[in-house]
């Protein structure tokens, strides 16, 4: 048996279809489209998502099943000794707890481990591609859990919002804020720093919103997490709803440019996350990595 199976789910920003190429398995999270459910990379592309979006349709998340969980915990389970499973944050979603409490039940108890390192998007893709590396090292399961537990901190995300629609529609701002925020042009700046999504400035256009991202993630880079960047295993990255190919690469270039001397890591933001962001979203952040992926 191959020892460690590393599993995630695809608000990592790793589709089903790209899990091979990395070693890892992905279980699609489900989003509700006018009452009918679909799993992200496996039945619905993204183009399709925002296209329903803009047309109005009403769109909801949901978690995976446990069902659905344990059927892919059971078919690793075959072929392997150790199952590391690492959702998105418990903070975020009730996945995580959910899976917790599964995996304390025969017959996971002591064969799966769950993660629960309060990442989500790039952060949590580096901490599914850091499991591969410490199973690849010949860590343990608990191992890995205990260690990616403990580095759960080693990161922030910040997020600037094009559209206010989609937060009134999910209950986030009131509907007189929205008119008043599309009106100024001002896009909201968010942040996740482990478990919460929380307000973090506005900007007046995307360009200005980009530019206090930055100057967010320089003054993270130059306190908290200043030992890591000094150690050589700190990279940025960055994130994106459904924008212009053309919108995104400038974005790319200005992060790189500012900080040149890293390793610029580059994942979608998932239709969970769309869901409530709307297309347009530009995320930023940094993250200890063990990998050059």
């Amino acid at each position: 048996m191959p020892g460690i199976a590393v599993m995630t789910d695809s608000n990592s920003g790793i589709m089903p279809g790209e899990g091979e190429r990395y070693g890892i398995h992905i279980l699609p999270m489900p989003v509700i489209i006018d009452g009918k459910t679909y799993f992200e990379g496996i039945d619905i592309t993204a183009d399709e998502f925002y296209r329903k979006q803009a047309s109005g349709s009403v769109i909801t998340t949901s978690q995976p099943s446990p069902g659905d969980v344990a059927a892919m915990w059971d078919r690793l389970l075959m072929t392997c000794d150790e199952v590391v499973f690492i959702p998105m944050s418990s903070g975020l979603s009730n996945t995580c707890q959910t899976a917790l409490l599964l995996a304390e039940d025969e017959p996971y108890q002591g064969r799966v481990f769950v993660v629960d390192n309060h990442r989500i998007s790039v952060t949590q893709a580096a901490s599914v591609l850091d499991a591969k590396a410490l199973a690849e090292e010949g860590k343990s399961g608990r191992e890995i859990k205990e260690i990616l537990e403990q580095e759960a901190m080693d990161a922030t995300i910040y997020i600037a919002v094009d559209t206010l629609e989609y937060l009134k529609k999910g209950g986030r701002i009131t509907p007189a804020a929205a008119a008043l925020g599309t009106v100024l042009k001002l896009k909201p700046v968010l942040t996740i720093q482990g478990d919460k999504l929380d307000s973090h400035a506005k900007a007046r256009g995307m360009k200005s919103a980009f530019q206090v991202m930055l100057k967010a993630l320089k003054s993270d880079i130059g306190t908290r997490l200043c030992p890591l960047k000094e150690k050589g295993v700190l990279k940025v990255g960055i994130a994106n709803t459904m924008m212009d190919e053309k919108k995104l690469d400038a974005f790319k270039a200005e992060l790189h440019e500012n900080f040149p001397d890293m390793d610029l890591a580059y994942f979608p933001l998932t239709m969970s996350i769309g869901t409530h962001v709307g297309p347009g979203g530009i995320g930023i952040g940094a993250f200890r990595s063990r990998t050059k992926e």
